[in-house]
C-alpha cells in the first residue's frame, strides 16, 4: 500500500503510522485499536517507546522506593510484556529509546539525572528524527501538550515528537490522543449505575478533551479483544489498569472507538474524519 510522497522527494512511500509513547503499556489504551486496525489493512505500524518503565510496580505490587523494588528487574519484565503486547496488536516495528522512567509528578525519580523528563529535548528529538527518517511516516500520533494527564514522561514524549516532526518535515499529519470529556462522563455514569464506581466519585471539571477539539474518531470495535489481550500482557501493572476489572460490556464501550485531535495536516482532509489516513490513500 503506497501513497504519493507529499514531502517532495517524488517517490511513493509505504503508508506508515508511527506512535510515540512514554512507557511500556501506554501503547494500548489510546492507540491499540488503530495499531491493530491499520496493521490488518497492510499499513506499516511503528511504535516508539521512550522509557523502559523502571518506575512501574515490582513483584507483589511493590512501589518504587519500597524495599524489594529493583529498577532493572522491573524494566526487564515490562519490556518483555511490551513485546507480547506488540504481538497482540500486530505492530510491525518496535523501537526503544531506552530512557529512564521519570515516575509520576512528585516522585523521587523525577530528580534522577538520567530520567527521560530531564533529557534535553533537542537530544531526544534528534534520535526520534532518525527514526522518522528511516520509516518516513505520513501519520504521527502522540500526547497533547499536557501529556493527556500531566505525567512528566508523557509531556516529554509530546515535546520530542513535535520537535522531531518539525525538524524532519516528514509527517503529513500529526495527531494527539484525545480523551473526550463527554464520553468519559458517560462512562462513569454507566459505571455508577452499574455499581462499579462510588456514587460520590466526581471527575475534575477540566478532565479530558473538550468535544469540540476532537477531530478524528476511529471505529476499532473489531479489535477490542486485541486491546484486551494487549492490556492483559502488561500483567505486572494490573493494579494500575482498572479497565481490566470492568465487565465485558463496559470494556467494549470504552475500547470500541479511539479519539484524536488533528494538530497539523499538509493534505486535504475533512474537518471530522474516521480515518487517520484520510487524504493520504491512493
Amino acid at each position: 500500500m503506497t501513497v504519493n510522497d507529499t514531502a517532495g522527494d517524488g517517490m511513493d512511500r509505504e503508508l506508515t503510522l508511527m506512535a510515540v509513547h512514554a512507557h511500556p503499556d501506554d501503547e494500548v489504551m489510546g492507540t491499540g485499536g488503530v495499531f491493530a486496525k491499520y496493521a490488518a489493512e497492510g499499513v506499516r505500524t511503528v511504535l516508539v517507546t521512550c522509557t523502559n518503565g523502571e518506575q512501574g510496580d515490582g513483584p507483589g505490587g511493590v512501589k518504587p522506593g519500597e524495599p524489594g523494588h529493583d529498577d532493572a528487574a522491573v524494566a526487564e519484565r515490562r519490556l518483555a510484556e511490551l513485546r507480547e503486547s506488540v504481538g497482540h496488536l500486530g505492530i510491525g516495528h518496535l523501537e526503544l529509546l531506552g530512557y529512564r522512567d521519570s515516575g509520576m509528578v512528585g516522585w523521587e525519580g523525577n530528580g534522577h539525572p538520567d530520567a527521560f523528563a530531564n533529557v534535553p529535548v533537542e537530544s531526544a528529538a534528534a534520535r526520534l528524527a532518525e527514526l522518522m527518517e528511516r520509516y518516513r511516516p505520513q501519520v504521527i500520533v502522540t500526547y497533547d501538550e499536557n501529556g493527556n494527564y500531566g505525567h512528566p514522561d508523557h509531556i516529554q514524549a509530546h515535546r520530542i515528537a513535535v520537535a522531531a516532526a518539525e525538524m524532519t518535515g516528514i509527517p503529513d499529519k500529526l495527531y494527539y490522543v484525545a480523551v473526550p470529556r463527554e464520553r468519559i462522563r458517560e462512562m462513569f455514569e454507566f459505571l455508577r449505575s452499574s455499581g462499579m464506581a462510588p456514587d460520590d466519585f466526581e471527575l475534575p471539571d477540566d478532565f479530558g478533551t473538550p468535544e469540540e477539539l476532537v477531530t478524528s474518531v476511529v471505529d476499532v470495535s473489531p479489535y477490542v479483544e486485541n486491546k484486551l489481550k494487549a492490556l492483559q500482557a502488561h500483567a505486572s501493572q494490573g493494579e494500575n489498569i482498572p479497565m481490566l476489572q470492568m465487565p465485558p460490556e463496559a470494556q467494549h464501550r470504552a475500547f470500541s472507538h479511539e479519539f484524536f485531535t488533528r494538530k497539523t495536516s499538509r493534505v486535504d482532509a475533512p474537518d471530522h474524519e474516521d480515518d487517520l489516513f484520510a487524504g493520504l490513500r491512493d
